[in-house]
């Protein structure tokens, strides 16, 4: 299974399917924000990342122009991983609260964090044929890994896997902690993603966001 995620990997960093985010990604790794000017971006798409084995799979939007884009791995070094790691050491899916970089330690427990899109693109804001483009890296994830729990960060995230199950029948509505058992026995959890529009304005809570991943690790064992 791990030789299978890092071929996967490989071709998800080697990828150069859609031109507008290849050519935002690289100049945002050419010219760099001032605090990182003595960094090198990763500037490519970002892979998945965490336990080969996890029955908990995370799914994201895309990486952060100066986070993953930077770090080279999902959530690291942006405001968003800084609520999402913490949480996820709380709830012991983690083994440290913080991640900065791909060499920091950080191990995930019984999870893996991947995204709808891979590449940084502007505005935080993939194109509906960007995100088609990537999908087939999630369908393929999804096939290796075969989760318990999808958590799913934000609306967007959530539409793409009810796409990929063709569950896309009106009973599912995304509202945070709302949660649905597909055909397939696949637990799917939604979430209010961590970005600051969402936890600076308390719209997502600390509170709030632990409560998911309680629910998630009960529903691990309710669906074993």
């Amino acid at each position: 299974m791990m030789k299978t995620l890092e071929t996967l990997n490989k071709e998800i960093i080697a990828c150069r399917k859609c031109p507008r985010l290849v050519e935002w990604r690289e100049e945002v790794a050419r010219v760099k924000r001032k605090a990182y000017q003595d960094e090198e971006y990763w500037g490519k798409p970002v892979p998945g990342f965490g336990d080969p084995k996890a029955r908990v799979l995370v799914v994201g939007l895309a990486p952060g122009a100066h986070g993953s884009n930077r770090t080279g791995r999902q959530f690291t070094g942006d405001a968003s991983g800084g609520f999402l790691f913490p949480a996820l050491y709380r709830s012991g899916f983690a083994n440290q609260p913080g991640a900065e970089s791909r060499s920091d330690g950080l191990i995930l427990k019984d999870l893996y964090i991947t995204a709808s899109g891979r590449c940084a693109p502007p505005d935080n804001k993939p194109s509906p044929g960007e995100l088609s483009n990537c999908q087939p890296y999630l369908e393929r994830e999804l096939e290796i890994l075969q989760p318990k729990v999808i958590v799913c960060l934000g609306r967007i995230a959530f539409e793409r896997i009810l796409r990929i199950y063709s569950a896309r029948n009106s009973v599912y509505k995304f509202g945070h902690g709302a949660s649905y058992l597909l055909q397939n026995k696949v637990q799917v959890l939604c979430s209010y993603h961590p970005s600051q529009q969402n936890t600076l304005t308390g719209k997502l809570t600390v509170e709030m966001f632990d409560q998911i991943w309680k629910k998630a690790r009960n529903l691990i064992h309710e669906n074993s």
